[in-house]
């Protein structure tokens, strides 16, 4: 488990990629990357055009940045206030790895005082958690050879307008919601730990964690020797 505090999204894709060529080759356990990012669109691999509804000017004007990535998916907002999760680790089920994915957050929305679950007989453009009709977190994955890059994004104090520019999701007329409004304003201690909580819980690992600068220089990070996959 590593928090890297606010990563420019470019950034993020990069480590991802040297991440999972360690743990495709075995030289790196698994890894569950927590961050936020500047405010950035990222349209996945099903996303259209015309879920811009304006010009990528018109974004770049309001300090948005559009992004075009690998994984599947619409079109996402990502932000500072928001917990984005990007878990590089090695499965051999996608469709299970999404609905534990899904089941991990629910969990530490439960344990929030947040009642969340998934919409998985609604198509895969549901994916995702949802809080009643509103949604929550929104999940896009890639698979490259058994191991994973991208993951989750969870709205925690983030400001949702932003999601009224596109067509959020490839949803139109989706509902966004986020921790901070359905608590009223209320907190959740630290979101990030009761995160790493459900992702133990439902991945059955165990945390080890390590600083971002023994992540990125391999110092002092632990062996994938004796790992499960």
């Amino acid at each position: 488990m590593c928090d890297l505090g606010t990563v420019p999204y470019g950034d993020a894709l990069e480590l991802q990629e040297r991440l999972r060529a360690l743990r495709q080759a075995g030289a790196l356990p698994d890894v569950l990357l927590l961050l936020e990012h500047p405010p950035v669109y990222t349209l996945g691999r099903r996303a259209h055009e015309d879920e811009l509804p304006f010009s990528e000017d018109f974004y770049r004007e309001r300090g948005i940045e559009v992004a075009r990535c690998d994984r599947g998916g619409r079109i996402t907002y990502h932000c500072p206030g928001q917990l984005v999760g990007y878990p590089i680790i090695a499965i051999d089920d996608v469709i299970a790895y999404v609905r534990g994915l899904e089941a991990a957050l629910i969990a530490a929305l439960a344990r929030a005082g947040v009642q969340a679950h998934a919409r998985a007989q609604d198509g895969p453009d549901y994916t995702g958690v949802w809080v009643g009709d509103r949604k929550i977190a929104s999940i896009g994955v890639h698979v490259q050879r058994g191991v994973t890059t991208h993951g989750f994004a969870v709205n925690l104090t983030n400001d949702l307008e932003p999601f009224d520019w596109v067509v959020a999701c490839g949803l139109p007329g989706v509902r966004m919601t986020s921790l901070e409004h359905e608590l009223a304003g209320g907190g959740a201690g630290d979101f990030r730990e009761l995160v790493i909580d459900g992702f133990c819980e439902v991945f059955a690992r165990v945390p080890t964690r390590v600083t971002a600068e023994r992540l990125h220089s391999g110092s002092g990070v632990p062996s994938a020797e004796g790992v499960p996959a």
